[in-house]
């Protein structure tokens, strides 16, 4: 019963995150929405930040969880920015808040994930005097890593104009084989 009401009560934040800005939610609103009262909202939660690291920080491992491999960069683009392709509204409602940083957290973790995923299966394919070192290859993944999370921002930042779908997809054809490219020893 307690993950039950957990979960109507995530579950409503999320709709009227969709609807309305992160500062303009209040707690009486996502009671109401799941026909719950106040203390039952504190027992699971210390307030609506509270709430918002909770939901961000379950869909990274539930992301993660689901992404145990990764076959190319713009696979693990879209698992990186799944949260904010489905919730647009609310993504977007959390990035212009005082709770950016949030985002940019749960962004940061699946992106690290994801991308060092990748460079692992890459890596795993090279005979071992082909592979750079994994302080480079550290390097690397922090790279993309950064690459995705700022074109993903940017996408936020800009109200989430095109279709970032589209635009990945592209990017993946544009640097298919890139990965395995940098992270070969070069002479």
């Amino acid at each position: 019963m307690q993950q039950f009401t957990k979960r109507a009560i995530m579950e409503a934040f999320v709709e009227i995150l969709n609807e309305k800005p992160l500062n303009k939610i209040t707690v009486k609103e996502i009671v109401d929405s799941c026909g719950i009262n106040r203390n039952t909202f504190y027992y699971h939660f210390e307030d609506i930040h509270g709430l918002l690291v909770h939901i961000l920080d379950a869909e990274a491992e539930k992301v993660i969880a689901e992404h145990a491999t990764v076959e190319s960069l713009e696979e693990g683009f879209i698992a990186a920015a799944h949260f904010a392709l489905e919730n647009k509204r609310a993504a977007f409602h959390i990035y212009n808040s005082v709770s950016r940083e949030e985002m940019e957290r749960y962004l940061n973790r699946i992106a690290q994930e994801v991308v060092e995923r990748l460079a692992d299966r890459v890596l795993e394919e090279m005979p071992e005097r082909e592979r750079v070192s994994r302080e480079d290859a550290g390097i690397i993944v922090n790279f993309y890593k950064c690459g995705l999370v700022g074109m993903t921002t940017e996408w936020l930042c800009q109200g989430m104009k095109g279709v970032p779908e589209e635009m990945i997809r592209r990017l993946g054809t544009l640097l298919k084989g890139s990965m395995k490219n940098v992270l070969a020893k070069k002479e």
